[in-house]
């Protein structure tokens, strides 16, 4: 059974930000086969959505709701509910993970 995927409104954000900045900055082929890439990995969590780990740095205070995969050097950071997907982060692993999950998903735990 095939899980429905949804993008959050700030995963949609993070997304067309990613997209943005490899377009302007490297080339809009990269963009485009960045955008691919995410699809696809995107598309995979619909067959296999336990696949992912927990983030360590969400596992590290016992919260184990979340799951994250990785497409170097991005992760894209989601949640199984009932039959869907809901993909809260979609970031360059290079940031400030812990003060970007505390204020993305702990703030309204």
């Amino acid at each position: 059974m095939a899980y429905e995927v949804f993008l959050t409104r700030d995963a949609e954000n993070d997304l067309e930000s990613l997209y943005d900045f490899v377009f302007h900055h490297d080339s809009p082929g990269n963009a485009d086969r960045l955008l691919d890439r995410i699809e696809e990995t995107l598309a995979k969590l619909s067959d296999f959505p336990e696949r992912g780990n927990h983030p360590k740095e969400l596992a590290a205070l016992g919260i184990t709701d979340y799951r994250e995969v990785f497409f170097k050097p991005y992760r894209i950071i989601y949640r199984v509910l009932e039959e869907a997907v809901f993909v809260f982060l979609i970031v360059d692993a290079r940031r400030d993970m812990q003060t970007l999950l505390q204020r993305r998903l702990l703030q309204n735990r």
